[in-house]
């Protein structure tokens, strides 16, 4: 099978043929049909992350965004047929019982294996993956638009499901690039009161077409003035890797407000102890997402209340996308059409 492989850190990836994937017992063998680009996958790539880079197997197949057609199955595995259409996210497998699994908490498992990290992922023409931990794909989505849903659309589903946002609230969105214009969306439909924050008007204008109720450009206006204008944020959820975000997000919080950790910055972020406990404000992170959130936001998407943006790529210009992705040009998210 083809594949884009790390063979080592901080290098282009290498496209050549590799070894045809042989399911064991309880796993499936899928030919891939699509796989989102994600921006861990080049902080993996690039070994970025030091804690992580300590179980990340090499060489390594990237790719936690997949979907794709079952076309062989191990002989323990009852639940699928031949010829299903099922996706894979981060989460790889988790063990279903310890203490975090049985308590609804699987994707922080201390067991779970991480899809294209930790075992092989969808950079390829074939992969083998759980039967336990595959999720079927709506028929009303196409592969290419429901790749993405697999990382990008759970992890910020998640992260507002976890702050249980009421209607008329105000929830501020920093960075409406691949998770931000997707988050816009799923507060939306919570009936929250959205703010767009980013730098580029385009974007901007995309998030007001996409439902929210203010937009603010930081490079032409003073972000924390505004949003105390506008009575301070009751959430705010940062999709930008740029710490300055988290800094704009927490003085725009209103009391009792709380930060949602999505991007994820190079440096330590800070935050005053004075100020947090004056204002109460509350800083949580939201990891990926489960099993059920991944079905959730597949039938959001399956009922026409999520869109995500994509620009499809043959496996070939992967290297090219994330040449892309350092120079920040891409809008919305990238998929493979393998």
């Amino acid at each position: 099978m083809k594949a884009a492989i790390v063979k080592q850190f901080k290098e282009p990836l290498v496209i050549e043929e590799s070894a045809r994937p042989t399911p064991a017992a309880d796993e499936v063998l899928l030919q891939i049909a699509a796989c989102g680009v994600c921006h861990s996958d080049l902080h993996l790539a690039e070994g970025d992350w030091p804690q992580m880079m300590k179980i990340v197997k090499t060489p390594l197949i990237l790719g936690h965004e997949v979907v794709g057609q079952i076309i062989e199955k191990g002989a323990a595995v009852t639940q699928l047929e031949i010829g299903e259409r099922v996706g894979v996210a981060w989460i790889h497998y988790a063990c279903g019982a310890c203490e975090l699994c049985l308590e609804g908490n699987e994707n922080l498992c201390p067991k779970q294996q991480i899809t294209g990290a930790t075992v092989d992922g969808g950079f390829a023409e074939l992969m083998k993956a759980k039967a336990s931990h595959v999720i079927k794909v709506p028929a009303a989505l196409t592969s290419e638009e429901a790749a993405p849903l697999f990382c990008a659309g759970v992890t910020v589903y998640r992260a507002i499901k976890k702050a249980r946002i009421h209607s008329g609230q105000r929830v501020a969105i920093f960075g409406i690039g691949g998770l931000g214009h997707l988050a816009v969306q799923i507060a939306q439909s919570s009936g929250a009161q959205v703010i767009a924050i980013d730098v580029n008007d385009e974007k901007l204008a995309f998030a007001q077409a996409l439902g929210a109720t203010h937009c603010i450009n930081a490079t032409t206006e003073k972000t924390v003035q505004r949003m105390a204008s506008l009575g301070g944020a009751h959430l705010c959820i940062v999709t930008s890797a740029a710490k300055a975000a988290y800094d704009a997000a927490f003085y725009s919080l209103r009391p009792g407000g709380a930060i949602a950790v999505v991007g994820l910055p190079a440096e330590p972020l800070t935050f005053p102890a004075i100020a947090m406990v004056g204002r109460e404000a509350h800083i949580y992170a939201s990891a990926v997402g489960t099993r059920q959130d991944v079905r959730d936001v597949l039938e959001m998407a399956a009922q026409g209340k999520l869109q995500c943006q994509i620009e499809t790529r043959p496996l070939e210009q992967v290297n090219e996308i994330f040449a892309e992705m350092r120079a920040g040009k891409i809008s919305g998210r990238m998929v493979l059409k393998l």
